[in-house]
């Protein structure tokens, strides 16, 4: 028990909230990219047809994953990455995302599912494999 009360919840929940501020911004930007472009529309309409959306899905999702890994090691040098923080990222950054849920978005990259929430695991652990130690 003293183990998890002594991981970096603060940083790793305002890790997981940065993330979710860009993923925002890029649906924002994606969003009005998709409602004013017609040559953006034809290109997302083509990425989320059904073989290859999903998968486009999975990476988005695995890439959220290593991106909240990367703002944790340049921005947050003073948490010690291990095993148990990353384990740890992925409750904040699910929590996160069921807050993004909640808001009222244009166009969703990520979104709080199964799959989803396994492919940020994925992301965060591939990003976070030199600290497995």
């Amino acid at each position: 028990m003293y183990r998890l009360r002594s991981l970096p919840w603060r940083s790793l929940l305002e890790v997981s909230g940065i993330t979710t501020a860009i993923a925002i911004v890029l649906e924002i930007i994606l969003g009005l990219g998709v409602t004013q472009s017609a040559a953006i529309r034809e290109i997302i309409r083509f990425l989320y047809t059904p073989p290859l959306g999903i998968i486009i899905t999975l990476i988005a999702a695995a890439g959220f994953g290593v991106l909240a890994v990367y703002i944790l090691e340049r921005f947050y040098p003073q948490v010690l990455i291990n095993n148990s923080s990353l384990w740890a990222l992925i409750p904040c950054l699910a929590l996160t995302l069921w807050l993004k849920s909640l808001l009222p978005l244009p166009f969703v990259l990520v979104s709080i599912s199964y799959a989803n929430v396994v492919a940020v695991l994925v992301g965060v652990f591939w990003k976070g494999r030199p600290y497995w130690r």
